[in-house]
Formats: structure tokens, sequence, C-alpha cells
């Protein structure tokens, strides 16, 4: 069963290289869901390797990183899909090509710019539904309407989405002080596909106009708008969690990096030991907490350091800790810059404390990488400094591992949702 959700940070990835990250605030790049408990599996030291190359099947969506659709400011570390929506119960439909693959937050947001066909309205008390949707740095806001989705063979029927677009009237509660995320030059995407841990991008906390309502969703009559009850079956949710079968998690497998490229191609797998194409095998399960400030998270140590608000992030275009490693002035100090790369190590844990494993990352000097390699977008160890007290495993940890996000309260051969794995 769905619990309290709190809002959390996760990290997005930056919009230009330039500009440095764009972190999403949401269920799990947003919110924060809740589920049942996960299981737990023995201590481990992870390893690189390289997954073998998944056949195509109707559970799999191809991935590409690249350097997204605004030619003008190239993406370092993004994961782009092309996602099809239909006006729902008819065969209008539209495929919208480099959509950002985000862990870590729930639910389907496309750019108004980039979607040509007409969707139903959500209203409540006969106004139109708007969400604002904050992320750590920026935030989006637009209307919430109604979709069937469609990636590869897998259908989610009727889902909620947020349609970016525009400004937040001066009247909305919504005052995000950082930059609005409407466009491709803000956002680095056509638009975000949240395939995260949690069904809806809020949950309970979003339902009644309480006191600990966080202020997501607005109904607007003309540029009057109010912060409404949303019910959960009307929040924008993960459209994972609405297919027939193949709805209990993802898995993302992505080859091994040796050198910057200028693209990498994966896959984006539905369904956690639901065909013989996902099974979970061998890997470890990391549960992640359902309750409480750190809802959403798992537990990182680094350098004797307990970071217990951590998270895996394929949204995120580095790997953001704190360190005292040297930042880059040029790149607003949102990059880390050593003199010579750095070998370093960090231990996972579920958020009980148990299992355990230890990850091996590199860090080096991302002007070296960027001025070194000027049409490469994909970079192993591209790292910065976090904004939070947090370590944000981001799509440089996915190269050469299958990352298993679980979702909450869903059955897998690993236990109940939410968890990682790998």
């Amino acid at each position: 069963m769905t619990g309290t959700k709190t809002c959390k940070r996760t990290r997005r990835a930056s919009t230009t290289r330039a500009a440095g990250i764009m972190t999403l605030a949401a269920g799990g790049a947003l919110l924060f869901g809740v589920g049942c408990g996960g299981s737990s599996s023995s201590s481990s030291t992870q390893t690189t390797t390289t997954p073998p190359p998944t056949t195509s099947s109707a559970n799999v969506l191809a991935i590409s990183v690249n350097a997204g659709p605004d030619t003008a400011q190239p993406y370092a570390n993004g994961a782009f899909a092309s996602v099809t929506v239909c006006t729902p119960g008819t065969s209008t439909c539209q495929t919208i090509d480099d959509v950002l693959v985000d862990t870590g937050s729930s639910g389907l947001r496309l750019l108004a710019s980039a979607l040509t066909i007409s969707l139903p309205q959500q209203t409540s008390g006969g106004n139109p539904v708007y969400e604002c949707l904050r992320f750590v740095i920026g935030y989006t806001w637009g209307p919430v309407q109604t979709a069937e989705v469609e990636l590869s063979g897998e259908t989610a029927s009727s889902v909620p989405i947020q349609v970016i677009s525009g400004s937040p009237p001066s009247s909305s509660p919504c005052t995000p002080t950082d930059m609005n995320s409407d466009s491709v030059a803000s956002l680095g995407a056509n638009g975000i596909l949240g395939v995260g841990n949690f069904v809806q991008d809020c949950g309970d906390a979003c339902v009644s106009t309480g006191a600990s309502n966080p202020a997501l969703y607005f109904q607007c009559a003309s540029s009057n708008c109010t912060v409404v009850g949303e019910p959960l079956a009307q929040q924008v949710a993960n459209p994972v969690a609405a297919f027939a079968k193949d709805n209990n998690g993802v898995i993302i497998e992505l080859p091994a990096v040796s050198a910057p490229a200028a693209t990498l191609n994966g896959s984006l797998i539905f369904g956690i030991g639901t065909e013989s194409n996902n099974a979970l095998g061998g890997a470890t399960v990391y549960p992640i907490a359902t309750s409480g400030s750190n809802t959403g998270d798992f537990t990182v140590t680094f350098n004797g350091t307990v970071y217990d608000q951590s998270f895996i992030d394929s949204g995120s275009n580095g790997l953001f800790f704190p360190s005292s490693i040297p930042t880059c002035p040029d790149l607003k100090n949102e990059f880390y810059c050593p003199s010579t790369t750095e070998n370093l190590s960090a231990k996972n844990a579920g958020y009980a404390g148990t299992p355990t494993g230890t990850v091996n990352f590199s860090v080096a000097n991302a002007d070296d990488l960027f001025n070194d390699n000027p049409t490469a977008s994909v970079f192993s160890q591209l790292a910065g400094p976090s904004t939070i007290d947090t370590f944000d495993w981001g799509l440089p940890f996915f190269y050469g591992r299958n990352v298993y996000t679980a979702i909450e309260g869903q059955t897998t051969p690993g236990g109940t949702g939410p968890y990682w794995a790998y």
C-alpha cells in the first residue's frame, strides 16, 4: 500500500556543460513515495562489467546517451528515448524523440512545444488542474492532462501526465526562484520519462489540502490559482506501474565506458523477473526507505561520512557528492577539476544498514573531459559537488551495470519494492 510521501531531492542532469547540473526534486527525482520493504542479501563488492546485449522485445525500449535535441547546448550524460502518446480512446498518436529517461522521478512530462496532439485536460471544481514540480534547482509548470502512453510494445492507458508550458501566474503559491525549465534550451530534452520507484509523483501528501500538502497541484480559474487536493488516481504517474504486465520495475542496461564517446546505446527493460530477458539473477538488492525524512533513499558511506539521504538516479548527468576536490570555476564550480584523475570508493547500504557493497569510481578533470573531447556526450568520470548532504549516483554509475529500479508495493523476485539492485 502507498504511504505518506514527502518531498525529496534528486538530481536531473545538466542542460548544458557550462550551465552545470539541474536537479529534479521529485518522487525519485521528485517526490517520494512509500511502499512495502524490499528484501536484502549478503555484502558484496561491486565490479564493473559489460551487460550482454538485449534482443528486441515488446518490453525493451531503446535508449541512447547522446547530445540531446539542443544542438547549441550539447547534453553530457543524458539517456534519451522515444515516447508515443495518444489521445485516449483514439488512434491519434504522436511519437516524441529525445525524452530524458529518469529513474529519479515518477511520471511523464512533455514540453508543450513538442506536443502536437490534443489531450484531455484534468479539472477540479470545473477549473483546469496545473502542477508545479520543483527540482533541486529549477521547476516545471503546466497543466495535468491525460494520455495513453506507449513505450515499445507496452501501453499505459489514461495516465495523467504534465504538459510543461509557460510560467505560473503571480497569484500561484508556486514561487520557485530558480530556472523555469519550459523549453528545450532550459530542459535539454523534449520531456522527462520518470520511471522511478514510486507510482505517483506525490502520493498521500497531496490528497488533502491540509498543512502537510507540499503544494504541487493547483486549480486555476483564469490567473487565480489555489492548492487543490489531488486524488492518487489523478496524480502524474509512473507509466510503467500502469502497464498490464511487466509493471513491477525497470532495468537500465548500458555498456561499460572506457573513454569519452559521442554516443552509447542501451536498453530500458520493463519488468523484473517477469520475462526471460529481465531476470534479477545475482544482483544485490538494496531496499530504500519508505518513511521519514529519507524516504526514497539509502545510505552511502564516503570518506568516513555516512550520507543517509543518497540515491541512484539516471537523470543526473554525473556523480555528485561532498568532497574537497577542486571545482571548475569556468563551469560555475558545478563539476570537479582535480589536477589528476582521482580513484575513489564508497560503500552503499540498504536503508536499514544491509546489505552493503563497495563501489569503485574515478573522477577526472571536467574541463579536460569537455575540451579534449568536443564531440563526446558520454563521460564515465564526470562528477561534481553535491548541493545537499547526499551522495547522488548519476548516469556514470549505470555504465557497465544492469541497474534495477523496483516500484513500491510491487512483488518481484527480490522482494517487494521499492528498492534498487545491481
